[in-house]
């Protein structure tokens, strides 16, 4: 009776996402499409959140609309650094090469000049408290709540409605979600979110290139990692220090530009895709120029998405700052589903990302590289129906 019980469960959840997703392809396909850019809404007012130069960029702190869920962002001055790590840095500190899971030191390599332009950056990890604002709906359920009334922002906002708030099985992986980063989180929800983000808001909010998370990772260091290696156990939760689980976000030090969890914790989504030879295809384009803003887009891919910074889960190697990693088909392997979500992970337990907005607002076709591909849902929904 139990797992008949527990069939019949698992049979209504997975009815309850298909539903659900059917019914987001409406206002995803519809409304959304129709009505963006949805950046081009006003800024809700936050102090300090408004610069119109490098010089005006101040930290402050975001609160999302009706939930009192807060948090942080910094100031990143744009420069110049030196990406990536040298000859000898993956040979003497950069541990086993898995390529069959995308870590490879030799794709830290060649390094090469970035110029990067200025941007903030979230202080810390996305957290599940910020992350299920958006998921869950409550934002949206607590404004109506409070009777507040709708802003173009709320109304474009409550038009990106979340894919699903049905899972399949624990997406924290039993580690707890309170002041938790978020993790198992596929690049079309990340990114979906952003969006959301961005229309509740009116500050346009995404995952940072390699470049940009590089940069504020190493914060003007040039080692292997931002602090004295001696003293990891000070600013980085990994495998030697974590208990076998992640940690809540901001419990160590932060890197010189006070930004926390850049080594460790959670691995950080960003927009580039994952090619070993990557670097090298991006100087040779450039044909002798510095790298300004250089991006390798991911777009629609699930996986070979590039995440940095190491977790919880790994060796002081993969904390280093040049060190990259890719998502696998792995990260699916217990979903049950046919096709698999284009949600979630199940077994990305050390996998999350941080968002960051550029000072300068991009055009609506620049910006399309940080979108979310609305083909990965018209072709799950293709599939679902088949």
């Amino acid at each position: 009776m139990t797992n008949i019980t527990n069939i019949r469960g698992l049979f209504n959840t997975l009815l309850l996402e298909v539903i659900a997703i059917a019914v987001c392809s409406v206002a995803m396909a519809q409304e959304y499409r129709k009505l963006c850019p949805e950046w081009d809404l006003p800024q809700v007012d936050v102090p300090n959140a408004a610069a119109a130069t490098e010089s005006d960029m101040k930290p402050y702190t975001e609160t999302i609309p009706g939930t009192g869920v807060a948090f942080d962002m910094v100031p990143i001055k744009g420069g110049e650094f030196l990406m990536g790590s040298s000859e000898q840095e993956p040979k003497e500190q950069g541990g086993e090469a898995e390529p069959e899971y995308f870590y490879d030191p030799a794709s830290e390599g060649p390094q090469h000049k970035v110029q990067v332009s200025p941007f903030w950056m979230g202080k810390c990890e996305v957290t599940w408290d910020e992350y299920l604002s958006w998921l869950t709906g409550r934002s949206a359920i607590l404004r109506k709540e409070a009777n507040d009334p709708e802003t173009p922002n709320t109304q474009m906002a409550d038009a990106i409605p979340c894919p699903s708030a049905c899972a399949y099985t624990d997406m924290t992986c039993g580690m707890g979600t309170k002041g938790y980063p978020v993790i198992n989180v596929t690049p079309f929800a990340a990114k979906l979110y952003c969006k959301w983000l961005t229309a509740v808001t009116g500050r346009l909010y995404r995952l940072p290139t390699e470049a940009e998370w590089e940069y504020a990772c190493r914060a003007g260091t040039t080692g292997s990692y931002s602090f004295d290696v001696k003293d990891i156990d000070d600013y980085a939760v990994y495998y030697g220090n974590s208990s076998d689980k992640y940690a809540k976000v901001g419990t160590k030090k932060p890197n010189p530009w006070g930004l926390y969890d850049m080594h460790g914790n959670v691995w950080e989504m960003c927009l580039d895709k994952y090619e070993v030879n990557g670097y090298k295809k991006l100087i040779d384009a450039a044909d002798g120029k510095t790298l300004a803003d250089p991006l390798n887009p991911a777009e629609g891919a699930e996986y070979k998405v590039v995440f940095r910074g190491g977790s919880w889960n790994d060796d002081p190697e993969r904390l280093r700052s040049a060190a990259r990693w890719a998502s696998h088909k792995d990260w699916k392997m217990q979903d049950p589903q046919s096709p698999p979500s284009i949600c979630f992970f199940t077994d990305a337990c050390c996998a999350g990302f941080r968002v960051v907005r550029p000072l300068k607002t991009p055009t609506p076709a620049q910006a399309k590289q940080f979108e979310p591909d609305f083909k990965i849902l018209d072709d799950y929904l293709k599939g679902s129906s088949r």
